[in-house]
C-alpha cells in the first residue's frame, strides 16, 4: 500500500510539473528573437458579424510591451466602404469622427497621403477616381478594394480599376494567397502599424498596434497573420499607413474600442451593417 501511495505521489508531482511547464510555455511564446506573445487573447463576439481580440506582445530589446488590437467582420453581415473626410466638409478626421459622421460600426485609417491630404497612389471612392494612377513605388505594392460589397486584396500588378467599385492602393503587401511577399526598398524597423486582411472564410480583419514608440517588423506581422497557432490566419494581408496615422475606432452597442492616432487622416475604411 505504501509503495502504491509513493507511486501516486510521484505521478502527481510529475503531472503538476508538466502542467506548470506547459502553462509557462503557452504564457510566453516567441514570434521572433526579440518578440514574444504574453497573452494571445481570444476572439470575442461583439454583435452579429463582429468579433474583437487583443494580443499582448513584449519586446525584449529594447524592453517594452504593446497591444495588437483586432476586429473581425463577417461579410455576410458587414460590408466595407472607403470614406473621405471631404464628404463631411472636412480636410481630415479621426477614426472616431468618421464613425460618428458615417454611421459605420468601425473605421480604420487607409492610404498614404501628402501634406495637402492628397492620395499618393490609386484611390477610387464613392465611384469617383480621386487618383487614377497606380503607383509603381516599392511601398505601394497592394490594393484593397470592394466589388458588389465583396472585399478583395490584390497585388497592384494584377489590379484593374474596373474590377472595383471602390479601391485604394497601399502597402507593402505582406501576404498574398498565403505566401509571404518580399518587402524591398523599405526601412527594416519596428514601427506602429495598421493593417487589413481577408481570411479563408472571407472575413475582413483589421488591426492596429497601440504603441507610440517601437512596434512590429514586417516579418513579425507575416508570422502573426499566417501561423495557425495565433488563430488570425489571413492569407491576404495589406499594410496601411502607419506611424501617427494608424488609428482604429469601433462602437457597437455597449462595445467601444479606440486606438487614437496622433494626426487626422483624409481617408478611412468604414465598416457597415449590410442594408445600412
Amino acid at each position: 500500500m505504501r509503495c502504491c501511495l509513493t507511486v501516486l505521489l510521484v505521478f502527481h508531482f510529475v503531472a503538476i510539473t508538466a502542467i506548470s511547464a506547459s502553462s509557462q510555455t503557452t504564457g510566453k511564446q516567441k514570434i521572433s528573437p526579440t518578440l514574444s506573445v504574453t497573452d494571445a487573447g481570444a476572439w470575442k463576439p461583439v454583435q452579429r458579424g463582429i468579433e474583437s481580440r487583443r494580443i499582448t506582445l513584449e519586446r525584449s530589446e529594447p524592453g517594452y510591451t504593446l497591444d495588437l488590437k483586432l476586429l473581425r467582420f463577417d461579410t455576410q453581415w458587414i460590408t466595407a466602404r472607403l470614406l473621405r473626410a471631404a464628404q463631411y466638409q472636412l480636410k481630415a478626421a479621426s477614426a472616431m469622427t468618421f464613425v460618428e459622421h458615417s454611421g459605420a460600426v468601425a473605421a480604420i485609417n487607409a492610404n498614404y497621403f501628402d501634406t495637402d491630404g492628397k492620395p499618393l497612389a490609386f484611390l477610387k471612392a464613392g465611384g469617383q477616381a480621386i487618383n487614377p494612377r497606380v503607383s509603381r513605388s516599392s511601398l505601394y505594392t497592394g490594393v484593397f478594394g470592394v466589388k458588389e460589397q465583396r472585399p478583395f486584396i490584390s497585388h497592384r500588378n494584377d489590379f484593374l480599376s474596373e474590377q472595383a467599385d471602390e479601391a485604394m492602393q497601399s502597402g507593402p503587401l505582406l501576404l498574398l494567397r498565403g505566401a509571404p511577399q518580399a518587402v524591398t526598398g523599405l526601412p527594416l524597423r519596428a514601427s506602429r502599424r495598421a493593417l487589413i486582411g481577408i481570411d479563408k472564410e472571407h472575413r475582413m480583419v483589421i488591426a492596429v498596434t497601440d504603441n507610440l514608440i517601437g512596434g512590429l517588423f514586417w516579418a513579425e506581422l507575416q508570422e502573426i497573420f499566417s501561423a495557425a497557432k495565433w488563430q488570425v490566419q489571413t492569407p491576404d494581408l495589406l499594410n496601411l499607413d502607419g506611424g501617427g496615422s494608424a488609428q482604429l475606432y469601433s462602437k457597437a452597442g455597449k462595445f467601444e474600442e479606440f486606438v487614437p492616432g496622433t494626426v487626422e487622416v483624409p481617408v478611412a475604411i468604414g465598416f457597415f451593417t449590410k442594408g445600412q
